[in-house]
């Protein structure tokens, strides 16, 4: 009897973990479709209402909206080419993030483009973009872009959980086997040749992508602005690079962030190797990202051009200047470089995925500071200055989009085989 208490009492203690991460994971989801259906309600009323319920005025009429957009399509960016530095490059050091990172590319894209469609005055016009295509538009291009994109990353990421989705069919009869099958198209060869054949494609996808990537999509995204004449902080020929670095900046930290606390919540181990080296390269792009700013502002301000110094001048002593000083670089970079880079704290885990946390905020920062205090500076010297906040609609509206983006990404986490083994990390260094 007591020999079969003690394998109850083990038994037990074994499933223990599994069913408290069940029971967070259901408070997780449940959380989040109640952030949405509040978020849901505010989009509704900006739909109903128009862009009069928001704090969008003719001094800012890109805000937070638009901030936010350019933020998550330099996730994806940023996402995206950290893959290729596995599937095309062959660091595969890194491939245990290497399908999370082109799932969160995608994800990313989802939410970058809701935001943007929130910030169009007429919403049902969204696919005019596509109906009428003018050759000199950025936006046009853009637009195209932006689709041929998700459909690479789509089909990228087919190629990688291909052979697994095949296993999971076949071993699983419940929900997720079902997906499983329905997702592999048909597709039952496990063999090591067509594996072989589906990271060729993988490559060849990753290296078409990254012009797309670059020059496409959040390089184009900097070019929206770049072109924009009117505004003389956008219009230089440096914006473009500095949005496709930073990318890789945010990119590489959300990766880091997602990894970290996905395997904590689920009590999983973290290789902490990987997060180290994945933290040295995060703080490698920073630094650069820091010169390039650096430089955008010396020759800013060495021009001494009233416009640009009035730019300047809001930046960094106006109502906004906490959010340079304070979020785009003590907390964005000062603090995250100290974590990464002190020998002190560079071991821990936990202190790495803060790290990473903190450059995901600073970049929000950074987007923040490129949309709204570069608008109240106005280049027509008689109208005044002027200020913009986003209001509760925009913070409810943001919430819920955000939200669904983190609602797709843990169903998709927990349905799709995005986690790769050691055994298959092996394999391949």
């Amino acid at each position: 009897m007591a020999s079969i208490q003690a394998i109850k009492n083990e038994m037990q203690t074994e499933e223990t973990p599994t069913v408290n991460v069940e029971k967070r994971f259901k408070i997780w989801i449940a959380s989040l479709i109640l952030l949405m259906v509040v978020g849901g309600g505010a989009i509704a009323y900006r739909a109903i209402e128009g862009l009069a319920v928001t704090n969008l005025n003719n001094f800012v009429p890109w805000g937070a909206w638009v901030a936010f957009y350019i933020f998550f399509v330099g996730l994806s960016a940023g996402a995206f080419l950290l893959s290729t530095l596995i599937f095309v490059f062959g660091m595969y050091q890194y491939e245990k993030v290497g399908r999370y990172a082109l799932f969160t590319a995608l994800v990313c894209m989802i939410v970058a483009l809701t935001f943007i469609l929130l910030d169009l005055g007429r919403m049902d016009r969204a696919f005019n973009a596509m109906t009428y295509w003018n050759v000199i538009s950025i936006l046009s291009w853009e637009v195209r872009f932006y689709l041929i994109y998700k459909v690479l990353l789509a089909t990228e990421l087919w190629f990688a959980m291909r052979k697994d989705l095949i296993i999971l069919a076949m071993e699983n009869k419940g929900w997720k086997g079902k997906l499983s099958k329905f997702l592999a198209l048909g597709s039952t060869d496990i063999s090591k040749e067509a594996v072989k054949k589906d990271h060729r494609w993988m490559k060849i996808l990753g290296i078409i992508g990254i012009p797309i990537a670059i020059i496409g999509v959040h390089g184009g995204t900097g070019t929206l602005f770049a072109a924009v004449a009117a505004q003389p902080y956008w219009n230089t020929p440096l914006f473009p690079i500095i949005f496709v670095v930073s990318a890789l900046v945010s990119g590489t930290a959300l990766l880091i962030a997602m990894y970290v606390i996905q395997r904590k919540a689920r009590g999983l181990d973290v290789d902490l190797p990987m997060v180290k080296a994945l933290s040295t390269l995060m703080i490698f792009f920073l630094v650069i990202d820091l010169g390039l700013e650096f430089y955008e502002f010396l020759v800013a301000g060495l021009s001494q051009k009233p416009d640009k110094m009035a730019v300047l001048s809001v930046m960094f002593t106006g109502p906004y200047s906490w959010s340079f000083w304070g979020v785009q670089l003590f907390l964005g970079a000062v603090v995250p470089i100290f974590l990464v880079m002190s020998k002190r704290t560079n071991k821990s885990v936990g202190t790495l995925a803060i790290a990473a946390v903190l450059v995901v905020i600073g970049i929000i920062g950074v987007r923040f500071n490129i949309v709204v205090p570069t608008q109240i500076i106005h280049p027509l010297k008689w109208m005044p200055e002027g200020y913009y906040a986003p209001n509760l609609i925009e913070w409810l509206s943001s919430v819920g989009v955000v939200a669904m983006g983190l609602l797709i990404y843990s169903m998709g986490a927990k349905a799709l085989p995005l986690e790769v083994s050691d055994e298959e990390v092996m394999d391949h260094v």
